[in-house]
């Protein structure tokens, strides 16, 4: 029998693995992201051909994948795949496969969620009621009919949220590298004139080397003032200190952001194991966060646009036929 380690488990997971009745392989659930689990608990596995990991598995590390002298397979259940040095995994021959495609639909809805939750003024509302101190002024939004939003990536969720976008009245103006030709009419004839002409940016871009700090302090200073910034792709495209001193000065209105650079920092308790407490840069970005979280016009959460019900069936679905199809030498979804 052959182990199959999946990292960053629920019950939900263990349940549809265990049903999913692939032949000559067990199971072995860890709660911990594969970078928390302690190297002598993972040498017991040391043979292990297939890992699985989640996206709250931020990083992956390469000196505890080089315990697993057999590994052929890395099953990432995301979309994205930054967690994982791809470099270090074609040297050692290890394939990555990834879960294409599973939630454009909730993204593109949670998205919204975000926006209108800014525009509308609805968490600070709700708190205002519950502890009865409404004063009806505060909460004035705007409306978003008429309004042109910035989608930066058109791929399914960037699609997705120009659907909701129009639905809503919105007018749309598009940027991407690879322009999609049915799309042709909405793709502005630069990122300027997408600046300059939006009124909420929605960011759904991979994070790459070259996309990093996408949105930066250049990027903003070309903005329409009081932009909205809404990012449920990846923290590290939008540079945080630029970011926070952006909404200070009033050229970005609101963030919606369910994403953060060094989130992981904040998810999980890493005040005395990061392995990047030395790095002046992560300490310096993990600290805007904290000053971003306080802003009263920005709206965080824990990365959690995927998380619905019917997407975690999709990605539990996908993982175990991507596992099969493996095992069966017909591999699929590599990245």
């Amino acid at each position: 029998m052959k182990d199959i380690l999946f990292f960053d488990t629920d019950e939900d997971l263990k349940r549809f693995a265990t049903n999913c009745q692939i032949k000559g392989v067990q199971y072995v659930f860890f709660d911990e992201p594969f970078y928390q689990v302690k190297e002598q608990k993972l040498k017991k596995f040391s043979d292990s051909e297939i890992i699985s990991v989640f996206t709250h598995s931020a990083y992956i590390p390469n000196e505890k994948l080089d315990l697993f002298k057999n590994l052929k397979l890395i099953a990432t259940r995301s979309t994205g795949f930054n967690h994982i040095d791809l470099d270090y995994c074609k040297k050692r021959k290890i394939s990555v496969c990834n879960v294409p495609n599973y939630g454009a639909v909730t993204v593109a809805e949670f998205a919204f969620g975000l926006l209108l939750s800014l525009t509308r003024k609805i968490p600070k509302a709700s708190f205002d009621m519950r502890h009865g101190n409404v004063f009806l002024p505060n909460y004035t939004g705007i409306d978003l009919n008429g309004k042109t939003i910035g989608v930066i990536g058109t791929g399914s969720i960037g699609r997705h949220i120009i659907q909701l976008a129009q639905g809503f009245g919105m007018k749309v103006i598009a940027y991407d590298l690879y322009q999609n030709p049915s799309l042709k009419k909405l793709y502005a004839s630069s990122l300027n004139e997408l600046y300059q002409k939006s009124d909420v940016i929605s960011l759904n871009i991979p994070s790459t080397p070259e996309n990093r700090h996408f949105l930066n302090k250049d990027a903003f200073s070309k903005m329409k003032k009081g932009v909205y910034i809404i990012n449920t792709a990846r923290g590290d495209l939008i540079d945080a200190s630029a970011l926070y001193q952006a909404i200070k000065k009033g050229i970005v209105g609101g963030a919606g952001l369910d994403v953060l650079e060094n989130e992981d920092f904040l998810l999980h308790d890493e005040a005395e194991t990061s392995p990047n407490l030395k790095n002046s840069d992560f300490l310096l970005t993990s600290a805007i966060n904290l000053k971003l979280l306080q802003c009263p016009n920005v709206i965080a959460t824990p990365h959690i646009a995927f998380n619905t019900h019917d997407a975690i069936r999709r990605i539990n679905a996908t993982t175990c036929e991507n596992i099969r199809a493996f095992l069966t030498n017909k591999p699929i979804n590599l990245v």
